[in-house]
């Protein structure tokens, strides 16, 4: 996960609230109180308060949230805890932290935050003036938690490596999409190792849609299928023929990588009754060497099938070509580097506010 920040703490006298500084912020709506009560229903999914709820999570039948944040943190703590704030932050100290934005951007994991912080500790009270997929520009304070000294600073570095991360995502995503207009913008599987959920919910804040969750929910027979079946139409047969033997009703999608594989799959489709819902036009977006590409092939793919079946765009997909393969007519345009190539969206949690956004400035990061 990428972008820096740091909370610079500040002792108050007899522990009392630092304030807040609200003449050198930029003015904001009003921020909506909370107190943090999370629970845990089904298989980890948390039960989040429904303000914050903007955008649901993805559905998934055995990923554990909860417990996502739980190693989180036990990363962070290890077997000592915070020695830092063991040593020098007195147990009952309460204060507020800012949330402040370092670049402008679609903010994402306002949700997730709250479950961090309500895991560290319940009674920690948190204020947001936006919501999940709305967007913030630099300098802005969004939001700020208040309570108990050391366990903001425990939860912070953890709720910053989530919330920056899911806002890359959901920036870019949101970008792709408008571009992508009226075709649908698609993530892939190639998501950070035990993030999957994470990384498909920020997708989905920033105004895309989910591709499947896994290899569960969706058989999609790709190009290796395809190989050891021993063609497109062999990989079909089989597709059919064990959805039909097991009672199962599920998407089915196929790769295509030429225009004679489309044809084979129309051929297939028009001689006998199949689950198939989606032909997948894998690169055939043609890159040049002026830096356009040749949309062409994709065209003339998506004519071939005619609306028989949605269609899903993949390869050569970039917020500069985007916008080209959306004209095709496709459905859907696919990108792993929604998830795999995020850049985090700097967001920094600070207790001293107006010093904070001094070093901003100095620093065009405020």
């Amino acid at each position: 996960m990428h972008g820096t920040s740091s909370l610079s703490l500040t002792r108050l006298p007899k522990f009392s609230r630092l304030s807040s500084h609200q003449s050198h912020l930029p003015s904001l709506p009003p921020l909506h109180r909370r107190v943090i009560a999370m629970s845990v229903t089904g298989t980890g999914i948390p039960s989040i308060s429904k303000q914050s709820m903007a955008v649901k999570p993805p559905s998934h039948p055995t990923y554990d949230l909860k417990a996502v944040v739980a190693l989180a943190l036990a990363e962070d703590a290890g077997d000592r805890g915070d020695v830092t704030c063991l040593a020098m932050v007195p147990v009952e100290m309460e204060v507020e932290a800012h949330f402040i934005a370092k670049e402008d951007g679609i903010v994402a994991g306002i949700a997730l935050a709250e479950l961090i912080f309500g895991e560290v500790e319940p009674l920690l009270k948190v204020e947001w003036s936006v919501k999940d997929g709305d967007y913030i520009r630099k300098g802005t304070q969004f939001g700020k938690v208040s309570g108990r000294a050391h366990k903001i600073v425990v939860a912070e570095r953890v709720v910053l490596n989530f919330m920056q991360r899911m806002s890359g995502i959901a920036t870019l995503t949101k970008a792709m999409a408008d571009a992508a207009s009226p075709a649908c913008m698609l993530e892939t599987r190639k998501t950070a190792p035990g993030l999957r959920l994470v990384d498909k919910w920020a997708v989905l804040i920033g105004g895309g849609k989910n591709h499947r969750m896994g290899l569960f929910d969706m058989m999609m027979i790709k190009d290796n299928h395809i190989s050891i079946a021993g063609g497109v139409t062999s990989a079909l047969k089989a597709a059919d023929q064990y959805l039909e033997q097991n009672d199962l009703q599920m998407e089915v999608e196929v790769e295509t990588r030429t225009l004679e594989e489309v044809k084979e799959v129309l051929l297939y489709s028009s001689q006998q009754k199949t689950s198939l819902t989606r032909i997948m036009l894998d690169n055939m977006v043609v890159p040049l060497s002026n830096g356009d590409v040749d949309i062409s092939m994709l065209k003339e793919a998506v004519e071939l099938i005619n609306g028989r079946f949605d269609t899903e765009a993949s390869g050569n997909v970039t917020l500069e070509t985007v916008k080209k393969i959306g004209s095709t007519g496709v459905t859907y345009i696919s990108s792993g580097a929604l998830t795999h190539s995020v850049k985090a969206l700097d967001i920094s949690l600070k207790i001293d506010t107006e010093l904070a956004l001094r070093v901003g400035r100095r620093t065009k990061r405020a």
